[in-house]
């Protein structure tokens, strides 16, 4: 018997935006988003390899409204609008549906849905099956014995049973089922407050929402009288969320077979999007990397470890991974270590799963005894993914990694830093076009997720040799793409991995902290800020929560009657920091709210949170340092952030006297003088910039001279203030407009000042102006070492998003450079110490500083041979200046 045909409709308006916000932020090295495009892409193309279909449709959403909108105006009104890196990815869409040779349908005032449910009735009609590819509740109600949904994300298939399985009713309940629970994303009203549950259990006892209106009256409690007000909205939420079956359409099925698909043009489309492993699967280049077969092993007893050993020492190079009970280095446990030295090939060690039923493992002392000589060999190259958290963990076990060669997530940052995450499972997926299995797919979610060393064996294993795995292939992919680019490459060699070590040795060492000093400042700070929320109390005429913006916007605006001087999104008036900071200029209430906030932060997140992060073993904090986050190469903290502590102030300095030195130690700082505008001074070769930097004066005080037209000594403080903010305002792009409000003048005076600025220093101007243009025709700038910023954004039409490239183009090779110079710094510092002052230690990099822990008979050599060598970390047209201190905490050091 003849089976009978099948129509597949996919909604394609519903895969775009699960794709969106399921997959990683990836762009191609153009900087265009992709991330939507390659999961529809993917989906579509299971879809075609799976099911093979001969009649199909993708349907999208037209623009515009639809009959919904004129039935009921406030109609998906919560809607936000779509995001930019979404809308730019529809037509691509579009294009890669077309390529595949799947018909696409959109209808002008239709939504995707009701063509969909026609379509789906027509080809009931002509005795074919059909299947609703989508992942929408609401096509539920289209499921009957000629119709089933699936949703190809989950791999799930619903038909009748299903759907009562899922929601508690029969299809053609449905449509009242969604009635009575109304949904907020469209803004279909619903009963209030009625969940599924209660909307199933209704129907289940009166059949239909006819029949449930009917009986509101018996309805007990709350939910009752909820029932009832809603009963006159009720038949419009029905009618809101019916799919419409009779849409005039000008296609049926018959009109949508299957295509050939247009290979060379889908090539093309591809190594623009750089879909690579598809690329190879159509022969636009290699064996696709996911094709490799996984040959993975678990290590169990002492004869496979030995085996293992000895190919590692013969290995050109190794890629591993650590499995620990924790995502901090210093109180991490090791579970396992995973390997792997040639593609589809990998090793795991289990040594400290524990869980009732587990399989005996290897000793770990014994097992890291035999791996020390392969992991602390120089000359055994060896490649991981965030490799400084698998150094830091094995260091607590007495194993000082040494022969790092290569690291994939910087290999990544390096390649493009704004292009994609860079965790390993971002960068398999748009690289290798590969779903790894993650973490929390072995240990789960939330507060169900168990530590690793409670997962079975047999899951761990596979996931953590993937992980090596997945690391070496990584690696292969990217680093013939850096060197391509020489300039990237010797970023990578040269700057990035050199200083793995250093920060592991950084991280390892901690700071001393002070607990006792920094409770001290929590009491203290806790008797300020009580007396703060005292005086605002009075200030406001009774007591509120000084943490509730709903609360401030009613007693400034409503009860004071403040000028609003900013609305939020949702048009309330804004209590944001700079909008109180212009309030507090003449009124009492926002400058205590101010003051209120500095200090709860101050307190908040370092007196209170500073002395909990000393680890118990070391008695130090230890920070993490990120090589990968800032687009332009600098280096963040976290837990604790020890960059972000304030100096300005006398309560942040006091914050800065918690940081100590060892008994018999000196703590010494030692800070670029100015070192942004002296890269400015040799990027931009302005003849006044660089004489005010060679003749050693007071480079704001010389600009305001020239700005001013005053001399250089009878420059005044408001002179020297006003200039320093031009120095530093233009690098980072600042307009007339921002001038006139930091210095709180006019915007004319402010522009005055910004057009004499460049007629005193036109190589400034000249090199701003080329640097935009070289950005516009490249889509990237460059650091002085060759280090990229890539600015996608250069060209959009949105001003708003351009002149933000055009600002990042200008400050990007400044801040970069400077990021770059006070890394090559602390590599050579850093190998200066290991060879001549093991006693001391480098412990903290702050932005341009460097904080070192140094015995105080050896104070003149260190502070001698570090200057020396962080004024040599490049070769300027101007000197750098490196300013020095030092004293028992680093307060009196800065």
């Amino acid at each position: 018997m003849t089976q009978a045909p099948v129509l597949y409709l996919v909604d394609g308006s519903s895969y775009l935006y699960r794709a969106f916000h399921a997959l990683p932020n990836l762009t191609n090295s153009s900087g265009q988003p992709t991330g939507a495009l390659l999961g529809v892409a993917n989906m579509l193309r299971r879809l075609i390899n799976e099911d093979d279909p001969q009649w199909v449709a993708v349907v999208f959403d037209a623009k515009g409204p639809t009959f919904r909108h004129e039935m009921y105006a406030e109609y998906k009104a919560n809607r936000p609008p779509m995001p930019a890196d979404l809308s730019s990815q529809i037509e691509p869409i579009h294009d890669f549906v077309r390529l595949l040779g799947l018909p696409l349908v959109q209808v002008e005032g239709v939504e995707a849905d009701d063509v969909i449910g026609t379509l789906a009735r027509q080809a009931e009609e002509a005795g074919m099956k059909c299947v609703v590819s989508t992942g929408d509740k609401d096509m539920a109600q289209l499921v009957n014995d000629h119709t089933e949904l699936v949703n190809t994300m989950t791999e799930t298939r619903m038909d009748a049973n299903g759907v009562a399985d899922k929601f508690g009713v029969r299809p053609d309940q449905i449509v009242d089922f969604l009635a009575l629970t109304g949904d907020t994303s469209d803004n279909i009203p619903g009963v209030p407050k009625c969940g599924p549950k209660t909307a199933a259990k209704w129907l289940d006892a009166y059949d239909t929402l006819d029949a449930v209106m009917e009986h509101a009256d018996e309805i007990k409690g709350k939910i009752g009288e909820n029932l009832r007000a809603a009963l006159e909205t009720l038949p419009l939420s029905r009618e809101l969320t019916r799919i419409r079956r009779d849409v005039e359409l000008e296609i049926g099925p018959d009109d949508l077979k299957r295509q050939a698909m247009d290979e060379e043009g889908l090539r093309e489309a591809l190594k623009r999007f750089e879909f690579n492993t598809w690329l190879k699967e159509l022969g636009g280049g290699e064996k696709a990397a996911d094709s490799v077969p996984a040959d993975y092993t678990t290590v169990f007893d002492e004869k496979s470890l030995d085996e293992l050993v000895q190919r590692l020492e013969s290995a050109d190079l190794i890629a591993f991974d650590t499995e620990t009970t924790s995502l901090n280095p210093m109180r991490a446990e090791l579970v396992g270590l995973s390997f792997s030295i040639e593609p589809g090939q990998a090793w795991y060690i289990p040594v400290a799963h524990e869980y009732a039923g587990a399989p005996e493992q290897l000793d770990r002392d014994w097992v890291l005894e035999r791996l020390k000589p392969v992991l602390e060999n120089e000359s055994s190259a060896k490649v991981g993914q965030h490799i400084k958290y698998d150094m830091n963990v094995l260091s607590n076990y007495g194993i000082e990694v040494s022969g790092v060669a290569f690291d994939t997530m910087l290999e990544s940052y390096v390649f493009n830093s704004t292009g994609s995450r860079h965790d390993m499972d971002s960068l398999a997926l748009k690289y290798l076009g590969r779903q790894t299995v993650h973490y929390e797919d072995i240990a789960g979610k939330g507060a169900k997720q168990i530590l690793f060393s409670e997962v079975p064996v047999d899951d761990a294993s596979h996931y953590a040799a993937e992980d090596a795995d997945i690391t070496l292939q990584l690696h292969q992919h990217l680093w013939p793409k850096l060197q391509a680019e020489p300039s990237l490459a010797k970023v990578l060699t040269d700057i990035e991995v050199p200083l793995i070590p250093v920060l592991a040795r950084m991280e390892q060492r901690g700071v001393l902290l002070d607990g006792e000093r920094l409770a001290e400042q929590s009491r203290e700070l806790a008797t300020q800020i009580a007396r703060l929320e005292k005086e605002a109390h009075k200030e406001a005429g009774g007591p509120f929560n000084l943490g509730s913006p709903m609360q401030l916007q009613k007693i400034l605006f409503e009860q004071q009657g403040l000028p609003v001087i900013r609305k939020t999104p949702k048009g309330q008036p804004s209590t944001a920091e700079d909008v109180l900071q212009e309030l507090a200029h003449e009124y009492a209430l926002p400058s205590l709210i101010l003051e209120y906030r500095s200090l709860s932060k101050l307190k908040s997140t370092y007196t209170d949170k500073l002395p909990e992060d000393i680890n118990p073993r070391t008695g130090r904090v230890h920070t993490s340092y990120h090589q990968a986050v800032a687009a332009t190469g600098r280096l963040s903290s976290s837990d604790p952030n020890l960059q972000n502590i304030p100096i300005r102030t006398p309560l942040g300095r006091r914050i800065r006297q918690a940081f100590v030195a060892p008994e018999g130690c000196l703590i010494v700082a030692c800070d670029y003088s100015q070192i942004e505008l002296r890269i400015m001074a040799h990027l931009s070769g302005d003849e006044g910039l660089l004489r005010a930097f060679h003749d050693g004066v007071d480079v704001h005080r010389a600009t305001a001279g020239e700005v001013f037209d005053t001399d250089y000594e009878k420059v005044d403080g408001d002179q020297r203030r006003a200039a320093k903010a031009i120095n530093f305002g233009l690098m980072y792009g600042m307009s007339a407009f921002g001038l006139a409000r930091q210095l709180n003048i006019g915007r004319a005076e402010a522009q005055a000042y910004m057009d004499t600025y460049f007629l005193r220093y036109p190589g400034v101007k000249a090199f701003m102006d080329e640097t935009r243009e070289q950005a516009r025709e490249q889509g990237y700038v460059e650091t002085l070492f060759g280090r990229r910023l890539y600015l996608p954004d250069i060209k959009a039409s949105n001003m708003q998003r351009r002149q933000g490239a055009e600002r990042a183009a200008i400050n990007a090779p400044m801040q970069g450079t400077a990021a770059d110079i006070i890394k090559r710094a602390m590599i050579t510092v850093d190998a200066w110490l290991q060879d001549e002052m093991p006693e001391a230690h480098l412990v903290m990099q702050v932005h341009d500083e460097l904080v070192f822990e140094v015995p105080e008979d050896r104070l003149e050599t260190l502070v001698e041979a570090v200057n020396a060598r962080m004024e040599s970390a490049a070769d300027l047209k101007v000197p750098l200046v490196v300013d020095t201190g030092h004293g028992p905490d680093w307060d009196t050091a800065h």
